[in-house]
């Protein structure tokens, strides 16, 4: 396949504006709020007796257990057949549908309205270890950071279409909030169509004989001993691990903490301020993703994340400690928006700088894909947990400083003198 092909790139990019509608209208908007105003606060699952956001954070990281569990195996498969685009497919199809699904949420069937919460998260979370893992292999790494940026930007612009649209739909026209998780499947189901009429299925022109399964494995056993000899790839894992905890909780649960510790003069009042303050993150992210796109080719991506870490700390210390008004939340979500498109596209384009020559994209974005998801479920299980434990939302905010320091003390053991376009 011809490397750095215009069409080629644009059509992987779009698949950023087809899916993700998921996270900004389901994880951190409209059904956050939709989730809130249904459920009670005290909620019986299991007979187990639990907090509302504190059944959701369990349910999310259950999520990312079984992407964990998943994406691996898969994408040995994938490497091994070249079947990266119809695992993409499946997952993007089952995301997008669960997506639908949620119309019938109902809190009086609480265990079965959240597996469609179960199954979004995993179809959206599965989807991207095999796009991800195209990047190297569509460019040149030297157009990494740039492409990345790009994509996200992609993702941000057409997310917002579509919430403002929802909310056009939901506030004007009465219209119920429920309608909206279906018009997130269409959209990504929809435009996702796009980036597969275009995008390579078999790259390398693979011709699998056997047992793929036990090929797979024998495939991803490979990818991981060449990983562990490579000190400089395995050191970003570990960092990228922790700090990723603090990043994806935050983005996660952010919404709720606006719900309950908020001062907001009514309902209504808070409805349309927290999707105020969700529309300024996305806006802001996209110069943020290509400001830090431009940064990293100035100082160097790992010395750009690093700057980016420490924004992340300052964002959790002024939660805890002085957001309380809606200005004060407006102010914070702008600093979030602009640290939050610069760390999640420079993420993955500094990993994809790192890799070697290889065909095996898929298995060495799995081990990106697993440590980020371990991450969440360590995250927003001890997110979930504190609050559970001391009944504050806040603490929780606090907790997330921990992995935000420890991370980017990882990241100064990232050795800097093997590929100098990631320093």
């Amino acid at each position: 396949m011809e490397q750095n092909n215009k069409k080629i790139i644009s059509a992987w990019t779009f698949y950023d504006w087809a899916n993700s509608v998921y996270p900004l209208v389901i994880t951190t908007a409209i059904f956050p709020i939709f989730y809130e105003a249904v459920v009670p606060q005290k909620v019986d699952f299991l007979n187990f007796n639990l907090i509302n956001t504190e059944l959701y954070s369990y349910v999310v990281s259950l999520s990312f257990i079984i992407v964990s569990i998943l994406s691996p195996i898969l994408s040995g498969i994938a490497d091994y057949s070249g079947n990266k685009k119809t695992f993409m497919k499946f997952f993007c199809y089952l995301g997008s549908l669960s997506c639908m699904s949620l119309f019938f949420f109902n809190e009086n069937y609480i265990e079965l309205s959240m597996i469609s919460v179960l199954l979004a998260s995993v179809g959206f979370w599965g989807s991207l270890v095999f796009y991800n893992a195209y990047l190297p292999e569509i460019a040149t790494p030297d157009l990494h950071d740039k492409i990345s940026a790009q994509g996200f930007s992609k993702g941000y612009i057409g997310s917002s279409i579509l919430l403002i649209f929802c909310l056009v739909l939901i506030q004007v026209l009465g219209v119920d909030a429920r309608y909206s998780f279906v018009l997130t499947g269409i959209w990504w189901i929809g435009f996702s169509q796009i980036t597969y009429a275009r995008l390579p299925n078999n790259v390398y022109n693979r011709k699998p004989t056997g047992n793929i399964f036990f090929q797979g494995f024998k495939e991803l056993n490979k990818v991981w001993k060449e990983l562990k000899q490579m000190k400089q790839l395995k050191r970003y894992l570990i960092a990228f691990f922790v700090y990723s905890m603090g990043v994806q909780t935050v983005m996660i649960m952010a919404i709720f903490f606006g719900t309950k510790e908020i001062s907001w003069a009514d309902e209504a009042s808070k409805t349309s301020g927290l999707i105020i303050s969700v529309l300024i993150i996305q806006f802001i992210a996209i110069p943020g993703a290509y400001l830090m796109a431009y940064l990293s080719g100035k100082i160097g991506n790992i010395k750009a994340l690093g700057i980016n870490i420490f924004i992340w700390i300052a964002i959790c210390i002024a939660a805890y400690a002085f957001v309380k008004t809606p200005l004060h939340f407006y102010i914070i979500a702008a600093v979030v928006g602009f640290v939050m498109g610069g760390i999640q596209s420079l993420s993955r384009s500094t990993y994809s700088k790192l890799l070697p020559e290889t065909q095996d994209h898929a298995s060495f974005f799995s081990f990106y894909d697993i440590t980020e998801k371990i991450g969440i479920v360590i995250g927003t299980f001890m997110f979930g947990f504190i609050e559970g434990f001391t009944g504050d939302i806040r603490k929780s905010i606090l907790g997330l400083i921990v992995f935000f320091v420890i991370g980017f003390l990882l990241l100064l053991t990232v050795p800097k003198n093997i590929i100098k376009s990631a320093q």
